[in-house]
């Protein structure tokens, strides 16, 4: 199992709206064929399997990260296509609460006499795909935050100077974190200040763009800035309020943006939790949160910051710096947001802290 949440972890970012599914074919003690879900979502992580092993896979044991899927879509159930190959076991880390799957495709299972067995690694699946889970259970993706800061808590000097806090390797560590989630989100201030291309780079990984979201409540980005010019060949998402200007949205249609209306506060502040919503529901399952302290600071106030993963430069910039995080109306350390410390790592020079919420 563990080999094939190792297998689950290729398809991180690239298999959206699907989960990220891995699965090993074991016979006499041999692995006979081995799987993981392709990118698009298609084919699932089972029929890849199932290919390699060939006629090997009748009275096999068969490792599975998720439930296999139980219903018709475009492509055959994978419960059946195991029936069919004539395996004798299954072995599941998790049942999927997709409602069209949810227990259905282990019935289909023992219904044909093979033996299931379930919950085996059952954390470490649930980690692995807990945008997935998220977006089916309650309806938003999983957000990864991530900051670069100084030892003293600023991401810019007094004048707005952020390039570079952090060294070469965190830099690079960041564009993996792009690689395996489905969307990278940024604030429309960090889009005008940085004009960024949110891409992958110099990892070999040109291909594995993320969906670039931005959120622009007014569309006041410039149809000139990096990220309009490339909206045609790598996917920009822009959250803004009703009621803008029909020739504004239009032009942004046209360079090959796609828009989402979404709720907003009465001081035009775009409600977090509705981004959210809009966002589960177009499919994304993993977003990498890379704005500015504002944004962190929204996310944080919505209660959606799922991962905060912050780099710690050995560097002071003193109280007139830029904060990494915005204002959050904390007046008593009872009502704080508080997280705990998950893992810790050196990055070069820079360290690197993954931190989740407490309690939760």
């Amino acid at each position: 199992m563990r080999t094939a949440l190792g297998l689950a972890s290729r398809g991180l970012g690239h298999v959206w709206p699907n989960p990220a599914v891995g699965c090993v074919i074991v016979r006499d003690g041999v692995p006979v064929g081995r799987g993981w879900t392709q990118r698009g979502g298609r084919p699932h992580a089972e029929v890849v399997a199932l290919a390699q092993a060939g006629k090997a896979a009748r009275g096999a044991t068969v490792y599975v990260t998720l439930e296999p899927c139980a219903h018709h879509g475009k492509t055959p159930p994978c419960a059946e296509a195991l029936v069919a190959a004539g395996v004798k076991r299954v072995v599941c880390a998790l049942e999927d609460p997709d409602g069209r799957v949810s227990g259905k495709g282990f019935e289909i299972l023992r219904a044909a006499g093979i033996e299931v067995v379930e919950d085996v690694l059952h954390d470490a699946a649930s980690d692995l795909n807990a945008g997935f889970l998220m977006n089916r259970t309650i309806g938003r993706p999983m957000f990864t935050l991530k900051m670069a800061a100084t030892l003293d808590g600023n991401i810019a000097t007094s004048k707005g100077e952020s390039r570079w806090i952090t060294g070469p390797e965190a830099r690079r560590r960041v564009h993996l974190m792009r690689a395996t989630h489905d969307a990278v989100l940024i604030g429309a201030g960090t889009a005008r200040a940085d004009d960024p291309l949110l891409d992958v780079r110099d990892l070999g990984l040109e291909t594995d763009n993320p969906v670039r979201v931005v959120l622009d409540g007014g569309l006041s980005l410039s149809l000139m800035s990096r990220l309009a010019k490339t909206a045609a060949e790598t996917p920009l998402w822009i959250c803004h309020r009703a009621g803008l200007d029909k020739a504004r949205v239009e032009a942004w249609e046209d360079v090959g943006a796609r828009l989402f209306e979404v709720a907003h506060t009465e001081s035009g502040e775009l409600d977090i939790a509705d981004v959210a919503r809009v966002l589960a529901k177009a499919g994304l399952t993993r977003v990498l949160c890379e704005g500015g302290g504002r944004l962190a600071a929204s996310l944080v106030a919505a209660d959606v910051v799922d991962r905060l993963v912050l780099f710690s430069a050995g560097m002071l910039l003193g109280n007139d710096g830029w904060n990494v995080f915005g204002p959050l109306g904390v007046e008593r350390l009872a009502d704080a947001p508080r997280f705990r410390l998950e893992a810790q790592r050196t990055v070069g020079a820079d360290v690197m802290s993954v931190w989740v919420p407490d309690a939760r």
